[in-house]
């Protein structure tokens, strides 16, 4: 661990995730989008630098090992990790996934992305969103923070996130945008720092309407006043 970056309810590190989660508490949730490990599997795409079997990604796509798998589970009561059809070897059995359907068909990249979700009686879920919307992309593999939003509302009682593979921090960007208090590990400097940029405008530019519920909560809370519905 080389450094440490507090920002509001946020606490980011830059270093390896496997040194850094048996550090830390327990969270509600984990939602993260780890390398693939493409190259390894000699399948070419497109991204920001290159084709996936390209020296440029190799240098960051290393694929998750049994190792990474079982500090992320033990670190965090619900888990929802992206890319989860390459990592069958290495995760138990579930009935719930998530597809991000991409909305095109027969490109040179996947008509849908699935993700493995450790909520096991739960049923499948798909989401609809076309990579065309997405904001800028600063990351070769970023999701749209519409789609890590959208993962995170799914998770029942969910107050706490971490992303251990945070990249460009889309991640923090969305559980800061909820209300969540979140931690993100990336070790990659470039990316951390990009992250912190984005989550620290998220900080300063905060979701109006999801600070109102929080606060009609606390209120109510405070009141021991029943929940509405």
């Amino acid at each position: 661990m080389s450094r440490i970056e507090t920002i509001g309810d946020a606490t980011l590190y830059l270093g390896d995730c496997r040194e850094i989660l048996p550090t830390l508490g327990k969270v509600d949730a984990l939602v993260t989008d780890p390398p693939y490990g493409l190259g390894d599997w000699n399948n070419r795409g497109s991204n920001a630098g290159g084709p996936f079997d390209s020296e440029v990604t190799q240098a960051w796509d290393k694929p998750i090992t049994a190792e990474h798998i079982a500090l992320m589970r033990a670190a965090s009561k619900h888990q929802i990790i992206w890319g989860g059809n390459y990592f069958g070897d290495l995760l138990p059995r579930t009935k719930q996934m998530f597809v991000w359907n991409k909305l095109i068909r027969g490109m040179h990249f996947n008509d849908c992305e699935i993700a493995w979700c450790s909520q096991f009686r739960e049923a499948c879920r798909v989401f609809d969103y076309s990579p065309a919307s997405a904001e800028k992309k600063e990351h070769p593999t970023q999701k749209p923070l519409a789609l890590m939003r959208w993962c995170i509302s799914k998770i029942p009682n969910c107050e706490s996130v971490i992303d251990p593979f945070m990249g460009s921090g889309t991640t923090g960007v969305a559980a800061v945008n909820l209300g969540h208090r979140f931690t993100g590990i990336e070790i990659d400097p470039g990316y951390f720092d990009i992250a912190c940029r984005r989550i620290d405008d998220a900080t300063k530019r905060p979701d109006m309407f999801v600070q109102l519920e929080k606060r009609a909560a606390e209120i109510q809370d405070a009141l021991d006043l029943p929940v509405s519905k």
